[in-house]
């Protein structure tokens, strides 16, 4: 096999694979939100009718596509979510592939990026970045760039110190000042993760593009019918997400 054509495979793997890791996390997502077990019951189910899925109606986007978005039992549908969250999966995974090819950056990133989609889907419903998410990806993250990237102890620790100690300083002065919250301590726990694989020098950057990113989804935000003008709450877990994910894929 050339050397393109093994480039071909690991990408298509990837893709596959970030398509399955999709279906799974689409499972996580659902069941976080309606306050149910992510582990039992082990099989997949219809949100409506609580029909378990077999295997044909479970293939990651093409189930999905062949039942135009349907749930083959009750027949109602079953949310653009699903959808979009496999798709988000499989091209991460695969942009991945083609940018770092078979290493440990693509096995790092790919995880942090898994969990970036899920939190993320899971914040712009609730407003909320699990623990269950942020924290094993904060106390994985640190040694991760440490032994797997190769950045040495130092430079992990003090992004993520950085990182996460000025969201919490962002999040006390707006306490302070508006005597409301503004950002979660979600939002810190996921910077921890941020700052230990983006390191402290591309964090300026970081915030920049979860800025520009969270300005434009504030202008989604506001067309919602139940908006309340400036007063509106936009999460920003998505957009610090966002902004690392296309730091990482971009910087390495």
């Amino acid at each position: 096999m050339s050397a393109n054509g093994a480039d071909l495979f690991v990408t298509a793997l990837a893709v596959i694979f970030g398509l399955v890791l999709g279906s799974f996390s689409t499972c996580v997502i659902h069941r976080f939100l309606a306050g149910k077990s992510i582990l039992s019951p082990a099989r997949s189910f219809c949100p409506s009718c609580g029909k378990s899925l077999t295997w044909s109606e479970n293939i990651p986007v093409v189930s999905y596509l062949l039942q135009r978005g349907r749930c083959r039992g009750c027949g109602k549908p079953i949310g653009a979510r699903y959808l979009l969250v496999e798709l988000a999966c499989g091209l991460w995974f695969g942009l991945l592939a083609w940018r770092f090819g078979p290493s440990w950056a693509l096995v790092v990133y790919a995880a942090f990026g898994w969990m970036c989609i899920t939190a993320g889907t899971i914040d712009l419903e609730i407003f909320l970045l699990p623990d269950i998410l942020t924290l094993p990806a904060a106390v994985l993250a640190y040694p991760a760039a440490a032994l797997l990237l190769g950045r040495g102890w130092q430079e992990p620790l003090i992004g993520a110190l950085i990182g996460a100690g000025f969201l919490w300083v962002l999040r006390f002065v707006h306490m302070k000042l508006r005597k409301v919250e503004g950002l979660g301590l979600g939002d810190v726990k996921l910077m921890f993760s941020i700052g230990a694989l983006c390191g402290p020098l591309a964090l300026p950057l970081v915030f920049v593009l979860a800025g520009v990113a969270a300005l434009a989804g504030s202008l989604i935000y506001l067309r919602r019918p139940d908006a309340d003008g400036l007063k509106t709450a936009v999460p920003f877990g998505p957009f610090l997400a966002l902004g690392a994910m296309i730091l990482l894929v971009w910087n390495g």
